[in-house]
């Protein structure tokens, strides 16, 4: 019996999570799950799952929790919760599923106490990815991606000695803009980013998605997970989504993942790994097979994806900076204040304001350039919105 902590229960891997382990109890027990602030569901989650605690992060909902519940799981709040959840002592496994930055100090703290990671927060390596790959090697814990994409990637590896690999392919959906042109893409709105057209995500990473952010995030989650350069990572548009990503080997074969746009595939190969299990997940069948399309994306019309090649070479502190422009610039968005369009520029805004770039660097340094990227994006979303 495997027993898991989810950090981020509520939100869509998070639930996707749950559900993988409601259908597997005879092999999973949830020791901990935690959630920003929606109190209501993650009661629900309570009484399906049985954990030893809970976590809301926002006090005001934890304490409305607390006014209902009065069973046996213990209710936790504020950011303090989160490190507890992630090191509770008969955890195992610690799901992280944590939107952005905010996964980074958990993540951590996990690591730190001898927890394996199904890593769902691609912003923690996205940021401290030296730091974190260092801290996994010196505590000899297991760091398994959930990222369909690089799950498919560690999937195909499984097939292949590490010195035969040659390149990884990235396969990305293009989100719901892919075909508009500059001047289309300069009247998106909001309402039109949240529809993605093959997964069903939460809010940011779908908007990231149609930008193409995503996928530059993934790309340097990609170098630190499996240690190849960036030049041998290369993005792919897929708008089927079957094939979740790919690999190629020294003599040219390719070996390709594929499977439905469907989460929980790639959740339940991090927690079951090395073994397969059986689900009830929609599966391919050939005889219904659409045709698969392949094409390069265009970095000129999406420029947040070169940006994130560019400052994945940069190294240092570069990737945690655009990681911080683009949330804050996201956040912008859906807040109305600033175009689609402004989205990528203030990322590029922010980068090229930034000089520092050590080679070695602390999680104190990190923290400070993802301080300084926030206060001086929202300097420039204010003299966009006049606000």
């Amino acid at each position: 019996m495997q027993t898991i902590a989810i950090l981020g229960s509520t939100g869509s891997i998070g639930t996707q999570t749950c559900d993988v382990i409601f259908h597997h109890q005879d092999l999973f027990k949830v020791s901990a799950l935690a959630a920003l602030k929606n109190d209501e569901l993650l009661e629900k989650q309570i009484r399906l799952l049985q954990p030893r605690m809970a976590v809301l992060v926002d006090e005001q909902a934890a304490r409305r929790l607390r006014r209902r519940y009065s069973g046996p799981t213990k209710i936790l709040s504020g950011p303090e919760g989160l490190i507890v959840a992630a090191t509770e002592g008969e955890t195992q496994t610690v799901v992280t599923s944590l939107v952005g930055f905010a996964g980074l100090r958990p993540t951590i703290a996990a690591i730190r106490a001898g927890k394996n990671i199904a890593l769902a927060n691609k912003e923690t390596l996205v940021a401290a990815g030296e730091i974190v790959t260092k801290l996994v090697a010196q505590y000899h814990v297991r760091l398994l991606p959930v990222d369909s994409e690089h799950s498919a990637i560690f999937q195909c590896l499984q097939a292949i000695q590490r010195p035969e690999l040659h390149k990884l392919y990235l396969t990305a959906s293009g989100g719901p803009f892919r075909d508009l042109t500059a001047q289309e893409l300069s009247q998106v709105t909001l309402e039109q980013c949240l529809k993605h057209p093959t997964w069903s995500m939460g809010p940011k990473i779908t908007i990231d998605s149609s930008t193409l952010a995503n996928k530059g995030l993934e790309v340097i989650e990609a170098h630190y997970l499996f240690d190849v350069s960036y030049e041998n990572i290369t993005v792919v548009i897929h708008p089927q989504s079957i094939v979740h990503s790919m690999i190629q080997t020294v003599d040219g074969s390719v070996i390709a993942q594929l499977g439905q746009p469907d989460m929980r595939l790639p959740i339940q190969y991090a927690l079951s790994y090395p073994a397969r299990l059986a689900g009830s997940y929609p599966v391919l069948d050939f005889k219904d097979m659409m045709s698969l399309s392949f094409s390069a994306p265009d970095m000129v019309r999406f420029p947040a994806l070169k940006l994130a090649y560019d400052v994945g070479k940069l190294g240092g502190t570069f990737p945690c900076v655009y990681n911080a422009a683009n949330e804050t610039a996201v956040t912008a968005f859906m807040h109305q204040q600033i175009s689609y369009q402004d989205i990528a520029c203030i990322i590029e805004q922010v980068v090229r304001k930034h000089t520092y770039a050590a080679d070695s660097l602390s999680i104190d340094e990190i923290f400070a350039a993802d301080e300084w990227a926030r206060i001086f994006a929202a300097e420039r979303i204010s003299l966009i919105s006049g606000k």
